[in-house]
C-alpha cells in the first residue's frame, strides 16, 4: 500500500498515496487508517460543517511524539493542485481574498485527510446561499482547564452552564474537545449577528465566573488561570474558528472531539476519546450531537428536498421555521407520521395540507379545505415540500414576504398510510381529540401535471379501511381575519401576495387585580422623592427562589389575600420619567434606553413630575407568549440603525409590576396594594407597548394558569409588602415551573468510579398499549444516601429479563433489569417525540404510588 492508488470515492476519483505512512508514532496510527476514519464518520460529521469554511491543520511528516513533536501549519487557501470538485467559497483577506474548502460530501473529507489535514476547524456561521457571510447560527463555550484542574472540573463547569442557557431556550450538548477540555454548542436563533453571539458568550462567561470565582475565570490572562477554568467566550467571533465536532486532533494520541451525553459528563472516570471508540460509539448510540447537525436541505444541490422551500425564504425575515436553523426537528421513526391543516389567510384563504414523507412535510394548497362529505371534493395544488418543523408553526408572515399573510394549525396528528403513490396517496387521518376533523380516510388523487402546481381532488373516502361506513364531517369554516372578516374560499390558493394586517394572539386574559384605592389619598402620605435618583434608588427589589408548597404556604401566612403575578421571560428594567422623557435602567444599572426606542420613544401622558416604574421588557413570539430568545436578538445591538430595523421585526412591550415614585413622591413604603393602585392610575392612558398584568388571589390557580400559557412561573408578594430597592427579600418570592412524572423502575446501569458501588443512572418506564413503555434515564439528582437507599430497594428486586419496551440497543447492552414494581417520580423538561423525558432529574420513590397507577402527564 506504499505506492499511489487511484480510488473511486463517492463517484470521485482521487489520487490517494504512502496509506502506510505513520502519522501517530506512539499509536503507531497510519495515514490509511485516519482515511478510513474520515470516510467512516463523514455521514456524521458532514452536517456539523456543511456550509462553513474550513481552516486545516496539517501535519504532512506526522504529529511526532511528546518529546519531538512534529511541525504542523494551518491552512486556509486551498491548495492549487485540489480537485476542482472540491467545494470552495473566498473570504476576503488584508492580502487578497482566499478560497476556502467547505465539506458538503465524503470524497472532499478523504482529499483532506489524504493532504494530512489531520484538525478541521470551523467558525460558528455558515455561507448563505449566495456566498456571503451569514449570521451566527451556534454559540460555544470552550472550557478549558487551566493547570490543577482537569475534565472533573470542566464538567461541573458545564453543568452550571446548561442551567443557565436551559433557562435561556439555548438548551447545550457537551462535546469532549479530543485535547483537554470541553465545548458546549447551542443552536442559535435566526438573525443573529457574530458579534451579537461573541457579546452573548462573554457575558455568560461573566456570570458564570461571578458566581463560582474560585473555579471559573473569563479573562484570557494565562496569569489568572491556575485551578481555574477558562470559558473561553472569544470563539463566536466571526473571524475564528473551533475544532469540528468529530474532527481528530493532532495530539500523541489520535483523540477526537466527541459529542457526548449529558449523562456521560456525570460519570468520575469522564476521558477523552479515540478514533476507534467514536466509530464504536456511532454504530451503537448514533450522533448525540444529531439535533444540532444541519444536512443541506437543497442548498447544496439543487435537486434536495427543501430546494424549493429554502430559495423562497430568507430566515429573519419571516416566521416561519427555514432549514438554515441548526436546531431541525428531528424524526421518529418508531412513531406513526404526522399531518397537519393549516389556515392560510394569504391574498385568497386556503388551507395547507401536509404529511409527512421521507424527513419532510409533502404539502398542497386546498381553496376549499377537507370535504365534509364523500360527496364533495375539493381541489389540491402541490406546493414545495416544508420542513418537518413547519408541523408546528403558527404565525404572522409579514406582507412582501412569501406567503405572506397569517397561518393557524386547524388540526394536526398521526395518520396510517395506505398507499403512496406518485398520483394516489391514501391515508386515514386522525386529528386532536375534539378537534374539527375526528377521524377520516382521505384519498389524494393527482389530475394534472406532476410535481409543484400540480392538480390533485382531495376525496373523503365512503368508508373507512375496514369498510364500515364514515360520518360526514364538519363543514370547513375559515377563522374571521384581523378585521372580522371571513374571505371566500372559491378564489385559488395564493402564496405570494399582500396579506391582510394580523396581530399575534395576546396572552389570555388573567384574573382581576386587586382593587382601587384613593391615589391622591396615598400619595399625599408618601414622602417628597429625592431627585435626581441616586443609581442606588434605582436598583430592583429582587424576590427569593421558593417551591410552590413554600409559596402557598407563605401566602396564607400574611395578611390580606394572595397576591400572584405571573412571571415573565424577559429583562427587568427600571423605567425613569423626567417630566419630558423615560429613560430605562437595567438591573445592572447600565442604561438601556436606546435599545428600545418603542418604550423610550413612546409618547407618554405621565405628567411633568417625575415617575419611577419597575417591569419587565418582555418579547413576544407569534402566539403571543414570551420569548426570551427573541428579545436576544435586541439586548447587544448597539448601532441605532440596527436597533431601528431590529425594533420593526421584534417589538418589545413593558410590563409593569410595581412603582417606585408618582407625581414627585416617593411611595416604596407604601404597601404593596397602595403601590398597586398609584400603578394602575400612573398607566392609565399609556400606550398598548406597556402593560400592566392582572393579579391572582389564589395561589394555586395563578401557577395552572401559567403552566397553560407556557409562561416562566409566577412571583407571589406579601401584600403589605414594602418596596426594598437592591434586596432579594422573602417577601417576593418566585416559582419556576417544573414538569414532573410517575415513572415506573424498570432496570439500572452499573455505576463506575465514585458510584461503582451503586448505579450510573435507572432505566424508566410509563405504562402504555403495547406494555411498560421504556420512557428514558434519569442519572441525577440523588444524593449518596439515596443512591444506597434505593440500591437496598432493588436488589432483592434483580431479574434476568425485562418487559421494557423500546429500550435503545446502547442502554440495554450494560443493563441490569429489576422487576417493575417500584414508583419514583422525576422532574423534565419535555417529552421527545418518542416519548423519552429529556433533562430529567430524579425527586424521590413513591410508595403510595402502584406501577399500574403511573399514567403519562399531557
Amino acid at each position: 500500500m506504499a505506492g499511489e492508488q487511484l480510488a473511486s470515492i463517492g463517484g470521485r476519483r482521487l489520487r490517494i498515496t504512502n496509506l502506510d505512512k505513520v502519522l501517530y508514532p506512539e499509536t503507531g496510527t497510519t495515514k490509511g487508517e485516519v482515511i478510513d476514519y474520515y470516510t467512516r464518520v463523514g455521514p456524521t460529521m458532514i452536517p456539523h460543517v456543511i456550509g462553513r469554511p474550513v481552516t486545516r491543520k496539517r501535519w504532512p511528516d506526522g504529529v511526532g511524539t511528546a518529546q519531538h513533536p512534529g511541525q504542523s501549519f494551518f491552512a486556509k487557501d486551498l491548495e492549487p493542485g485540489a480537485p476542482s470538485w472540491v467545494h470552495r467559497l473566498p473570504i476576503p483577506h488584508s492580502g487578497g481574498p482566499k478560497d476556502y474548502p467547505l465539506v458538503g460530501d465524503v470524497p472532499t473529507l478523504v482529499y483532506l485527510a489524504q493532504v494530512a489535514s489531520l484538525e478541521l476547524h470551523v467558525p460558528q456561521w455558515r455561507f448563505t446561499a449566495s456566498g456571503e457571510r451569514g449570521d451566527a447560527d451556534r454559540l460555544v463555550l470552550d472550557l478549558d482547564p487551566g493547570p490543577g484542574t482537569g475534565l472533573a472540573e470542566c464538567a461541573e463547569v458545564a453543568r452550571w452552564a446548561r442551567e443557565i442557557l436551559g433557562h435561556m431556550g439555548l438548551d447545550p450538548f457537551p462535546v469532549t474537545s479530543g485535547s483537554k477540555g470541553i465545548q458546549l454548542y447551542s443552536a442559535l436563533p435566526p438573525g443573529q449577528t457574530s458579534e451579537q453571539a461573541s457579546a452573548l458568550a462573554h457575558e455568560l462567561a461573566r456570570a458564570i465566573e461571578a458566581d463560582h470565582p474560585d473555579l471559573v475565570v473569563s479573562s484570557m490572562k494565562k496569569s489568572v488561570r491556575d485551578g481555574r477554568v477558562l470559558i473561553d467566550w472569544s470563539q463566536n467571533n466571526g473571524a475564528k474558528t473551533t475544532i469540528a465536532p468529530y474532527s481528530l486532533r493532532g495530539r500523541a494520541h489520535p483523540n477526537v472531539a466527541a459529542p457526548r451525553t449529558w449523562d456521560e459528563l456525570d460519570d468520575a472516570d469522564l476521558r477523552q476519546l479515540s478514533f476507534e471508540e467514536v466509530l464504536a460509539r456511532i454504530d451503537d448510540i448514533g450522533d448525540p450531537l444529531s439535533a444540532l447537525g444541519f444536512h443541506a436541505g437543497g442548498r447544496e444541490s439543487d435537486d434536495g428536498p427543501l430546494a424549493a422551500y429554502i430559495s423562497k425564504r430568507t430566515a429573519g425575515k419571516t416566521p416561519e421555521p427555514v432549514p438554515s436553523d441548526p436546531a431541525a426537528a428531528t424524526v421518529d421513526p418508531s412513531d406513526l407520521p404526522r399531518f397537519v391543516i393549516q389556515e392560510h389567510h394569504a391574498t385568497a384563504l386556503h388551507w395547507d395540507f401536509r404529511l409527512e414523507h421521507d424527513g419532510v412535510l409533502v404539502s398542497w394548497a386546498v381553496p376549499r379545505g377537507v370535504p365534509p362529505t364523500p360527496r364533495r371534493n375539493s381541489l389540491a395544488i402541490m406546493t414545495e415540500d416544508h420542513p418537518m418543523d413547519y408541523a408546528s408553526f403558527e404565525g404572522t408572515i409579514p406582507a412582501g414576504e412569501y406567503g405572506g399573510g397569517s397561518v393557524t394549525i386547524w388540526d394536526d396528528g398521526r395518520f396510517e398510510l395506505e398507499k403512496w403513490r406518485d398520483d394516489e396517496v391514501i391515508a386515514t387521518l386522525e386529528g386532536r381529540p375534539g378537534g374539527p376533523l375526528g377521524r377520516v380516510r382521505l384519498a389524494l388523487i393527482r389530475t394534472k401535471g406532476a410535481g409543484e402546481k400540480s392538480q390533485w381532488l382531495l376525496h373523503r373516502m365512503k368508508t373507512d379501511a375496514a369498510g364500515r361506513p364514515q360520518p360526514d364531517g364538519e363543514v370547513v369554516e375559515a377563522s374571521p381575519q384581523a378585521d372580522g372578516r371571513t374571505p371566500a374560499a372559491e378564489d385559488e390558493p395564493s402564496a405570494d401576495g399582500p396579506a391582510e394586517d394580523a396581530r399575534p394572539e395576546p396572552v389570555p386574559d388573567l384574573p382581576e387585580s386587586a382593587p382601587e384605592m384613593p391615589v391622591d389619598e396615598l400619595l399625599a402620605q408618601a414622602p417628597p422623592l429625592a431627585w435626581p435618583p441616586a443609581p442606588a434608588d434605582l436598583r430592583p427589589m429582587l424576590s427569593t427562589t421558593a417551591t410552590p408548597e413554600w409559596a402557598e404556604t407563605a401566602a396564607r401566612s400574611w395578611t390580606g389575600a394572595a397576591w400572584a403575578e405571573a412571571k415573565w421571560d424577559g429583562i427587568r428594567a427600571v423605567g425613569v420619567w423626567d417630566g419630558e422623557s423615560l429613560r430605562l435602567w437595567a438591573r445592572s444599572g447600565n442604561e438601556s434606553t436606546a435599545k428600545y426606542p418603542e418604550i423610550s420613544g413612546a409618547a407618554l401622558a405621565l405628567g411633568s413630575e417625575p415617575v419611577i416604574l419597575d417591569g419587565e421588557l418582555v418579547a413576544l413570539d407569534e402566539r403571543g407568549r414570551p420569548s426570551f430568545p427573541l428579545l436576544q436578538t435586541r439586548m447587544n445591538l448597539a448601532r441605532a440603525g440596527d436597533v431601528a430595523r431590529e425594533a420593526k421585526r421584534t417589538p418589545v412591550t413593558y410590563y409593569l409590576f410595581d412603582v417606585l415614585a408618582a407625581a414627585g413622591r416617593d411611595v416604596t413604603r407604601l404597601p404593596l396594594t397602595a403601590r398597586r393602585s398609584i400603578l394602575e392610575h400612573v398607566a392609565r392612558g399609556l400606550p398598548e407597548t406597556f402593560v400592566v398584568p392582572p393579579v391572582f388571589d389564589d395561589v394555586r390557580e395563578a401557577l395552572e394558569t401559567s403552566r397553560r400559557f407556557d409562561l416562566e412561573g409566577v412571583v407571589v408578594k406579601d401584600p403589605a409588602s414594602t418596596y426594598r430597592r437592591g434586596i432579594r427579600s422573602d417577601s417576593w418570592l418566585k416559582v419556576k415551573l417544573t414538569r414532573t412524572q410517575e415513572v415506573v423502575i424498570a432496570g439500572i446501569r452499573p455505576g463506575q468510579g465514585s458510584r461503582a458501588s451503586t448505579f450510573a443512572s435507572l432505566l424508566l418506564g410509563i405504562p402504555g398499549p403495547d406494555g411498560l413503555q421504556y420512557a428514558g434515564r434519569v442519572g441525577t439528582g440523588f444524593s449518596e444516601s439515596t443512591l444506597r437507599m434505593l440500591q437496598d430497594r432493588l436488589e432483592p428486586l434483580r431479574t434476568d429479563g425485562t418487559t421494557l419496551v423500546g429500550v435503545p440497543r446502547a442502554d440495554a447492552r450494560d443493563a441490569l433489569w429489576v422487576r417493575p414494581e417500584l414508583v419514583g417520580e422525576v422532574e423534565f423538561a419535555e417529552f421527545t417525540p418518542g416519548g423519552i423525558l429529556r433533562h430529567s432529574r430524579w425527586r424521590g420513590l413513591r410508595p403510595d404510588k402502584s406501577p399500574s397507577e403511573v399514567v403519562r402527564e399531557s
